[in-house]
Parts: C-alpha cells; sequence; structure tokens
C-alpha cells in the first residue's frame, strides 16, 4: 500500500511539473504584457487622463467539471497570445503617428525658414544700389536721402479714433472665469473683423492662463484671428502647435484642418495634402461629424488626389 501511494504521488508531481512551468511562463508574459501597455498609454496619452478598457475579456463560459489545469492553463496562452498580437498592431500605429508628426515637423520648419528668407531677399533686392552714371559731385548731390519708413503690421500702427470708437462699443465680459472672458472678448472682435485687436486679446489669455480645460479653443481662434488677417505664415506655426502640444485638446482637429488651409494659401499644397491626410485619419469621429464637408472643400481647393 505505501509503494502504491508512493508511485501515485511521484507520478502527481511529474505531471504538474509542466503545468507549474507553463505558469510562471504566462505570468511572466502578462508582466511584461503589463509595463509595455502602460509605456504605450504614456506615450497615447500623456497627461493619463484617457484609459479604455481592454477588448479581450474572459468568457462567462461555465466550467467544465473535472477540466484539468493543462487546458486552463492552454486557454490562457492563446489568451494571451491574442493580447500580444494587439499590442504589437498598437504599438507600430503610435510609432507610425510618431513617424508623420515627425516628417511634418521637418516640413514646417523647411517652411518657416523659407518665409523668413523671402523678405529678406526682397528687402535685398530694394535696399540693392542702380549703377549710375559717373557725374560731377555737387553740393546738393551730398545731401542725405531720407530713408522710407519701415513697414509696420496693423497691430502695430496706432489705431485711428473712429477704430477705437467702434471697438470700446463691443462689450467686454466680466464673470467669475477670466479665461472665459478673454476667450469671448476675442471671438466678438474677430467676428466684427477687428483682427488685430482679437489677436492681442486672445494671445495675452492664452499667456495668463495656458492650462486652462478650453485652451485649445482659444489657441485655435487665435491662429483663425491670423489667417483672417491674410497672415497664414504666421498662422500655420500656430494651428501646427496647437494640435501638436495638445493633439488631444477639443479644437486640435479644427487646427489641423485650418493648418491645411493656411498651407494651401502659401501655395504648399502637397503639404496641405498632407495635413489633410492627417486629419482624416487622426480624427474621424471629428470629420464625420462636424468637419466632413469643410475638409472634402479643403482637399478640392488643394486639388489633394
Amino acid at each position: 500500500m505505501n509503494l502504491r501511494l508512493a508511485l501515485f504521488g511521484g507520478t502527481a508531481l511529474l505531471l504538474s511539473a509542466p503545468v507549474l512551468s507553463q505558469n510562471d511562463n504566462v505570468e511572466g508574459r502578462v508582466v511584461k504584457l503589463e509595463k509595455e501597455m502602460r509605456a504605450v498609454q504614456r506615450e497615447v496619452f500623456p497627461n493619463g487622463s484617457k484609459f479604455f478598457e481592454p477588448e479581450i475579456r474572459p468568457t462567462d463560459a461555465k466550467p467544465i467539471p473535472n477540466a484539468s489545469s493543462s487546458t486552463a492553463v492552454a486557454d490562457l496562452i492563446a489568451r494571451v497570445d491574442a493580447l500580444e498580437s494587439q499590442l504589437a498592431t498598437l504599438t507600430g500605429q503610435v510609432e507610425q503617428q510618431g513617424n508623420t508628426q515627425r516628417s511634418m515637423e521637418i516640413r514646417l520648419a523647411t517652411l518657416e525658414r523659407d518665409l523668413r528668407a523671402q523678405p529678406a531677399r526682397a528687402t535685398a533686392e530694394i535696399m540693392s544700389p542702380v549703377p549710375a552714371p559717373v557725374a560731377t559731385v555737387t553740393p546738393t548731390a551730398l545731401k542725405p536721402t531720407p530713408k522710407p519708413a519701415p513697414a509696420t503690421s496693423i497691430a502695430a500702427t496706432k489705431p485711428s479714433a473712429a477704430r477705437t470708437a467702434a471697438v470700446a462699443k463691443i462689450e467686454r465680459p466680466v464673470t467669475a472665469d477670466p479665461f472665459d472672458d478673454g476667450y469671448t472678448y476675442g471671438y466678438r472682435l474677430w467676428e466684427e473683423k477687428f483682427f488685430p485687436e482679437a489677436q492681442m486679446t486672445l494671445d495675452e489669455t492664452i499667456k495668463k492662463f495656458p492650462k486652462h480645460k478650453r485652451a485649445s479653443y482659444a489657441r485655435n481662434l487665435l491662429g483663425r484671428a491670423w489667417l483672417s488677417d491674410k497672415k497664414p505664415a504666421t498662422a500655420v506655426k500656430i494651428f501646427y502647435d496647437n494640435y501638436k502640444n495638445d493633439a488631444r485638446g477639443d479644437r486640435a482637429p479644427e487646427s489641423l484642418f485650418f493648418l491645411g488651409s493656411a498651407l494651401t494659401d502659401l501655395g504648399k499644397t502637397a503639404e496641405a495634402c498632407e495635413a489633410f491626410g492627417e486629419l482624416q485619419k487622426a480624427y474621424p469621429d471629428a470629420v464625420s461629424a462636424r468637419l466632413g464637408e469643410r475638409l472634402a472643400s479643403g482637399r478640392a481647393r488643394a486639388k489633394c488626389t
């Protein structure tokens, strides 16, 4: 009898060894998956404000009586395999989005350099001396030639009395939320086509409250104020920064659309089409809900294929 018990106990130990080994292997893979998923979560949502329930859930099937532990481990391994496959797909999507953003950054940096160089080249051409025939120098020729006044933007010029009076008629709200007051006043100025005043109001509001929950709205409207003021080069930077630095902001999709519009105004249609494509890929819900017609019109204007 003792011999039979000893033999039965030895056999049980031999059978349980592979199962224990499989359990250890699965546990290690699960720990690794948890770490990788947290890394992906930090990459996609830096602020940690978003969380999605896993798509793979335990089934509601009732346990089978007398089912062996090896079958349970096999089922668990299959589920872990599926989770690993999903994680690999998600990681690939994150890397692809990062590559797209880096490509767009390089294109916009090149565009910004070109735009800075254009005024410098134009000034050099205007100020370059024109060869003149040799003539006798007279006292009149020694008088200094008055220099032309430097060009200034509308925002830098002193507004007329009529403009000041018109701006004063626009009501400035005063509530318990100073950010919302600044945003609303900036919107009213922009709506009445006082673009420089809207730019200054919105810029001051954003600088005072950069972390406000509706800061994405203000930055997007600031870009629109510059775009409406026929200054697409400045608008490009504002729209791109709002999309890049707050990709989950409420107005990030709109900024990506207006980025494409501003690039189209600058004649950079290839980059504009790239921005429209990124909008369609990154924010399909926003496109279908509120930006579908605008996107179609923007792509047609840029002649995107």
